[in-house]
């Protein structure tokens, strides 16, 4: 029971690596509170989960949106008396083309899911986590934070900016018994790849299955990854055993990047 008697907030933890990280915290003894957009995936996460409304709440919000973002925030702290780990799941994108075709809107939109909510979710946590001199955030990058990939430039950009921001606030925030921590996985083939993947393989000009068959093949490992090995690496970051580990991009990637 690591994480025992802590509250965790996991923006995005409906379905896919939010959704295991969520189950690994309470797993580990925390209570937490999951968001997502749709209110039916709310509700049937929790049934899920099954342990009623002792240790597990859902809070409905849109990553896109600030005052969505900052409410999940300030609502655990509401249901649960104080917040102790963040975890900036939600990402994605939409619309995906090369670089001279992109439209303004593709790029603002991954921009809003993957950078902007994890500044607003982060600048909020802080705000409870400094006066405490705890806490533990999670960003979530991915390996295409650590290099580039043709088609889905507005995803890597995006994921870039994250650990940027990642790397600056751990720096700010060391001495106060915060840590600040991106998680960088390699490709897995949760419900949001299944959606988004095959405009990016079309893109490129490609089926999905060659589209996924190209991430394995990058690998050490010559396979996707999977959810439940991010989770593990977001546990070791949320516990005491993670505290001297901060401003770190932690590839979970199957040795897919170089660094």
């Amino acid at each position: 029971m690591e994480l025992e008697g802590r509250v965790a907030a996991v923006i995005g933890g409906t379905r896919g690596i939010g959704r295991a990280c969520a189950e690994a915290f309470l797993a580990e003894g925390a209570n937490v509170v999951i968001n997502g957009r749709s209110e039916e995936k709310g509700a049937r996460a929790l049934e899920e989960i099954g342990l009623g409304d002792e240790r597990v709440a859902f809070i409905a919000g849109d990553a896109c949106e600030k005052a969505d973002v900052e409410a999940v925030i300030d609502g655990t702290v509401e249901r649960f008396g104080k917040i102790d780990i963040l975890m900036a799941n939600a990402g994605g994108g939409d619309n995906y083309a090369p670089v001279a075709d992109l439209t303004d809107e593709a790029m603002d939109f991954a921009m809003k899911v993957n950078f902007w909510h994890t500044f607003w979710a982060m600048r909020r946590a802080l705000k409870y986590m400094i006066p405490q001199e705890s806490g533990r955030i999670i960003t979530m990058s991915s390996v295409e934070g650590k290099y580039g990939k043709p088609v889905i430039s507005p995803y890597v950009a995006a994921k870039h900016a994250v650990n940027g921001l990642t790397k600056s606030c751990a720096q700010e925030v060391g001495t106060l018994g915060i840590t600040v921590n991106a998680v960088c996985p390699g490709a897995i083939e949760t419900d949001m790849m299944k959606e988004a993947g095959p405009g990016a393989a079309e893109a490129a000009g490609m089926s999905y299955e060659d589209f996924l068959a190209t991430f394995a093949a990058d690998s050490a490992i010559k396979r996707l990854n999977r959810v439940e090995e991010v989770a593990a690496v977001a546990v070791l970051l949320a516990s005491d055993a993670g505290a001297g580990i901060t401003g770190a991009q932690i590839s979970i990637d199957g040795g897919t990047a170089a660094y």
